[in-house]
């Protein structure tokens, strides 16, 4: 359909199929290298991630990714969101409504037609690393855009994505409620210190959620007055919860109702950092779908660092 379309208004352009892990972000910084000024991505979340790194320096670069903040390799590259994943949550966060091709396909032909009512828009970018455990220069570095995830929610994300290839006909609804449920049998709680900005408190954790946009994890809503150009990260947690109250916070996330529970709180600020208070508690950390590595963990928001069309 895309290619049919770029075709047939006569606009150039190469097209590359990603073949494995890393190599959409491989190509779409070798593209921005050698000058290309839009990348369009047909694909899901973890994809449309996975390309935005590729729209700043690698660890070869003259800074890297192990900076305090990645290099962009042309900040007047744009990035090009074509919906095609499972649950498209940055695009549906971007025009707050359910996303499908069709409209962003037309979006994409007004941008490189040069069309007024089609700009690129500027919006954040949450940059993740590791904060202890490696060398500064080998700690592990992530770019994500919709939300990073510890606690069960992470554990959930993981099951989800173990479980893509055996339960791919079910619902992705259906899919997260048997992983969530899975992962709830088996979950314990770890105490951290969790610090936003200056202000640090500690949580017996089920879920911390660092949010960059309204949705997450295919159509949750962590915190759903996040927005991606305010300059800001949404922190959500969720403190101290039985395992029944952490069962009906889940089937609430969808529609935003958990924030109901006292016990689920959200702040905001522009670095975040989180930290085990014992070893053997290190939380994994899940962003966009794939697994980052474990705590300590820090986020820092980068302001309209990526552009993409509108």
């Amino acid at each position: 359909v895309v290619r049919g379309e770029l075709e047939r208004h006569n606009l150039r352009f190469d097209a590359h199929e990603a073949r494995g892990p890393g190599d959409a972000q491989t190509t779409a910084r070798a593209a921005i290298r050698a000058g290309y000024s839009v990348i369009a991505v047909v694909g899901g979340d973890g994809t449309l991630s996975e390309v935005a790194a590729g729209f700043f320096e690698d660890d070869n670069g003259e800074r890297s990714m192990s900076a305090d903040f990645p290099t962009p390799i042309n900040s007047q590259a744009a990035l090009a969101v074509l919906p095609g994943g499972t649950g498209n949550d940055f695009a549906r966060a971007l025009q707050h409504e359910r996303a499908s091709l069709s409209p962003w396909v037309a979006r994409l032909l007004a941008h490189l037609r040069g069309e007024a009512d089609s700009p690129a828009r500027a919006i954040d970018v949450l940059h993740g690393r590791q904060a202890a455990g490696e060398q500064p220069a080998r700690r592990r570095s992530f770019i994500c855009l919709n939300a990073a995830t510890l606690g069960i929610g992470a554990e959930v994300a993981g099951r989800v994505a173990a479980q893509a290839n055996t339960v791919r006909r079910l619902p992705g609804e259906t899919r997260f409620a048997l992983a969530a449920l899975a992962a709830l049998l088996s979950w314990r709680s770890r105490r951290m210190r969790i610090t936003v900005d200056d202000k640090s408190f500690e949580c017996g954790t089920n879920l911390v959620a660092v949010v960059n946009s309204a949705y997450a994890g295919g159509g949750m809503m962590f915190s759903p007055e996040a927005k991606v150009d305010d300059g800001l990260l949404d922190v959500v947690t969720a403190c101290d919860l039985s395992r029944a109250a952490i069962l009906r916070e889940i089937t609430r996330i969808h529609r935003g109702g958990h924030l109901a529970n006292p016990r689920v709180s959200v702040r905001r600020g522009v670095r975040v950092l989180i930290e085990n208070l014992i070893s053997a508690d290190a939380l994994p950390v899940e962003a966009d779908g794939d697994v980052r590595g474990h705590t300590p963990v820090e986020f820092r928001v980068m302001p309209g660092a990526l552009r993409v069309v509108m």
